[in-house]
C-alpha cells in the first residue's frame, strides 16, 4: 500500500501557504582589501624587474661581446697583400721575368645603393661596358671582383670617384720584357700569379713568397673607420734568381734555330749552349716558341722545354760513348787499324752504313770522321756489351740531368738483361737507346773536360730581400774517362770538321773546332715506328782548350736530312757568336793530323 503526501491544508481545505519569507537585504557588499592588490601588482613587476635584470645581464656581461663582434665583423673587410714575385734575371742582370705592381678592383655589392650609376662611373676609367660592369655590382655578394690588373695610376682614377662599396687590393702583372727570348727555359704564369711552366714553375717556392693580408672597418658608406679595426700582416716578398743564361746569346741561338727550322720545313729544333767546365748553361732555345706575355694564345706544345721533354734516338752523335768507352779500355788506339766490309751480320739482321760502299780500310779515327755504323760495331766488339752499357750509364744516359725542370725525361737504355741479338750493335752506334739534347750536350761536354762529366745547371744564384747574393753551390761531377781518352777523342772529333769528315761545314775560321755529326731513324710518336730523320751537329771549341759546347738538333726535316747539312751551319752561326761574346781568343795552336785510312 503506498501513501502520497499531501501539502497541508487548514481547516477551510486551502493549502497552508508555509512560514513567511524573510524579506531581501537592501545593504551593499563590503569592498576587497586594498592592501592584497598591492601586493599583487607589486609581485608582478617584481617579477617583470628580474627577468629584465636577467637579460639586461645576459646581454651587456655575458653576449656583449658576441654582439660586438658580429656587428664589428659585419663592417670588417679583408684584403690580400700578395708578395711581390721575385725577378729572373740572365747571368748579366738583364730581366727575363719581372713583376710591376697593379690594383684589383673589388665591390662589395650590399654598399652599392645604384648599380648602373656606379657602373656609368667606372665603365670609361676600366675600359669595360656598363652592363658588363652593372652586372657585377648587382647583388648581395659582400666580396666580387669588377676587374684585375689595372695601372695604379687608373686605380687613383677610380679611388677619386669616392664610390660607396667599391674597393681595390694590391696586385701584380707578370711582365717578360724579352718577349720569346728564353721563353721555353723561363716559362709563364697563370691569372692567380703563380708558376705554370718552366722556371716559373719549378722555382714557385723561391720566386713566390708568402702573401700578406690587411683586416679594417668600413662605415654605411663602405668607406675605411680611421679608428676602427686595422690589422696588418705584411708580405714577404720572393727573392730574385739569377740564372747561367746569356740573353744574348739565348737570342742568337733562337734566331738560327728558328730559321732552320723554317728553311727544312722541320718539326721542331733545339740549340744548347754549355760551358763544359762548370755545367753552366748559357742558351737553351726551341723552335716554335711562344710569347709568354700571351701565353693562352699560343700552342700547349709550343710551351714546353723541348731540349729537356723530348727525346730522341741520336745516332751517330752517340758513337763518341762507345770510342771513348774503347779507348779507355784500351782495346784500340785512335790509328789502330779496321778494315769494315760492305755489310754485317748481327743477331739475324744485316746492318750497312748509310752510303753503300765497298770494303773500306779506316783507322779508328777514319771510322768516327766518316761515321762509319759498320767500324763502330767493329770496335764496340772489343769491349762487350756489358762494358759499354757500364759506360753508357756514367755517361749519364738515362739518368736525369739534375735540372729538376718540369716535364724532364731522363731519356731510354733497356736493360742489359733485356738487349737483344741486335741491341748492342744498334746501341753501339746510336739507335734502340734515347736521351735529350740537354744529355746530349753533356755527353761532349765530358769529354771536352777531360772526361768528368759536370752536372748541367741553370741558376747561378738568388738574391733575397736583404739584397745579398747568395750563389748557387757548384754543380756536382764525376770522373767518366781518363784526360788522356777525352784527349784522344777529342782529337779524332777534330777530323770531322775536316775536308775529309762528315762537317766541314761547321769550321769556324781562326779556331780548332772539335765535332759529331749525327743522322738517325726517327721514331715517329703517332705510329710507333720509323719515319723520318733526327739531324744533329755537336761540337766544342777551341778544341785543345775547350770552353762551350754547342748542340744543334733537327726533327723531322722535310728538306734535307743530313746532320752535318743542316746542323753545321747553324752550330758554326751560334758558337761564333759566342767565343766573339765572351771574348774567347783562338789558341793559335795547329789541328792533329790524324791518319784517316791505311
Amino acid at each position: 500500500m503506498s501513501t502520497t503526501l499531501q501539502p497541508p491544508r487548514n481547516r477551510a481545505g486551502q493549502v497552508h501557504p508555509g512560514p513567511p519569507r524573510k524579506p531581501r537585504s537592501t545593504a551593499q557588499p563590503k569592498p576587497a582589501n586594498p592592501q592584497r592588490r598591492l601586493r599583487l601588482a607589486g609581485g608582478f613587476a617584481l617579477i617583470i624587474l628580474v627577468v629584465f635584470v636577467i637579460k639586461l645581464i645576459d646581454v651587456q656581461a655575458l653576449t656583449a661581446p658576441t654582439y660586438a663582434g658580429a656587428a664589428t665583423a659585419s663592417r670588417e673587410v679583408t684584403s690580400v697583400i700578395p708578395a711581390t714575385r721575385g725577378t729572373i734575371t740572365d747571368a748579366n742582370g738583364v730581366a727575363l721575368a719581372l713583376t710591376v705592381q697593379a690594383r684589383n678592383v673589388t665591390a662589395d655589392q650590399t654598399l652599392i645603393k645604384d648599380p648602373r650609376a656606379t657602373a656609368q662611373l667606372l665603365a670609361p676609367l676600366l675600359g669595360k661596358s656598363v652592363g658588363n660592369i652593372q652586372a657585377r655590382l648587382t647583388g648581395n655578394r659582400r666580396f666580387i671582383y669588377v676587374t684585375k690588373s689595372i695601372t695604379p695610376k687608373t686605380w687613383d682614377a677610380v679611388k677619386a670617384l669616392r664610390l660607396a662599396g667599391i674597393f681595390s687590393e694590391a696586385t701584380s702583372t707578370r711582365v717578360y720584357p724579352a718577349g720569346q727570348v728564353g721563353a721555353n727555359l723561363v716559362g709563364f704564369v697563370g691569372a692567380s700569379g703563380s708558376g705554370l711552366g718552366g722556371l716559373e714553375l719549378s722555382l714557385q717556392n723561391t720566386l713566390g713568397g708568402t702573401s700578406g693580408k690587411q683586416t679594417f672597418e668600413v662605415g654605411a658608406g663602405g668607406r675605411q673607420i680611421p679608428s676602427g679595426t686595422d690589422n696588418l700582416t705584411p708580405a714577404v716578398d720572393g727573392s730574385d734568381v739569377r740564372l747561367t743564361i746569356d740573353r744574348d746569346i739565348q737570342w742568337v741561338a733562337q734566331q738560327a734555330i728558328a730559321a732552320k727550322v723554317a728553311e727544312t720545313g722541320a718539326e721542331s729544333g733545339t740549340v744548347v749552349v754549355m760551358d763544359p767546365r762548370t755545367g753552366n748553361i748559357l742558351a737553351i732555345a726551341t723552335a716554335p716558341t711562344f710569347n709568354p706575355n700571351k701565353a693562352s694564345a699560343s700552342k700547349p706544345g709550343n710551351r714546353g722545354n723541348r731540349a729537356v721533354t723530348d727525346i730522341y734516338e741520336p745516332g751517330s752523335t752517340s758513337k763518341i760513348m762507345t770510342a771513348a768507352a774503347v779507348i779507355e779500355e784500351g782495346a784500340l788506339k785512335a790509328d789502330s787499324k779496321i778494315t769494315v766490309p760492305p755489310t754485317l751480320s748481327r743477331g739475324g739482321s744485316v746492318f750497312h752504313d748509310h752510303d753503300k760502299h765497298g770494303t773500306l780500310h779506316l783507322t779508328f779515327a777514319g771510322v768516327l770522321a766518316k761515321s762509319s755504323n759498320l767500324g763502330t760495331i767493329e770496335a764496340s766488339e772489343k769491349i762487350g756489351s756489358s762494358t759499354l752499357y757500364g759506360y753508357l750509364k756514367k755517361f749519364g744516359i738515362a739518368e736525369p740531368t739534375g735540372l729538376n725542370f718540369p716535364g724532364e725525361s731522363r731519356g731510354l737504355l733497356p736493360d742489359l738483361n733485356q738487349w737483344s741479338g741486335t741491341s748492342f750493335p744498334t746501341i753501339a752506334f746510336g739507335q734502340g737507346l734515347s736521351l735529350n739534347s740537354l744529355q746530349a750536350t753533356s755527353v761532349f761536354a765530358t769529354i771536352a773536360n777531360g772526361g768528368v762529366r759536370v752536372q748541367p745547371r741553370l741558376v747561378a744564384g738568388t738574391v733575397g730581400n736583404d739584397g745579398k747574393f747568395v750563389a748557387a753551390p757548384a754543380s756536382p761531377s764525376v770522373k767518366v774517362v781518363s784526360p788522356q781518352t777525352a784527349r784522344t777523342v777529342s782529337d779524332m772529333l777534330e777530323s770531322v770538321v775536316s775536308d775529309e769528315g762528315t762537317a766541314p761545314m761547321a769550321r769556324i775560321p781562326g779556331y780548332r773546332v772539335a765535332g759529331k755529326t749525327g743522322t738517325a731513324n726517327r721514331v715517329d710518336p703517332t705510329c710507333g715506328c720509323y719515319r723520318g730523320y733526327t739531324a744533329s751537329f755537336i761540337g766544342f771549341a777551341p778544341a785543345d782548350n775547350p770552353q762551350l759546347v754547342v748542340s744543334v738538333t733537327l726533327q723531322a726535316p722535310k728538306r734535307g736530312h743530313y746532320g752535318g747539312r743542316l746542323g753545321g751551319p747553324v752550330f758554326k752561326r751560334v758558337m761564333s757568336f759566342a767565343l766573339q761574346e765572351l771574348r774567347i781568343p783562338p789558341t793559335g795552336t795547329p789541328a792533329p793530323k790524324l791518319r784517316l785510312t791505311w
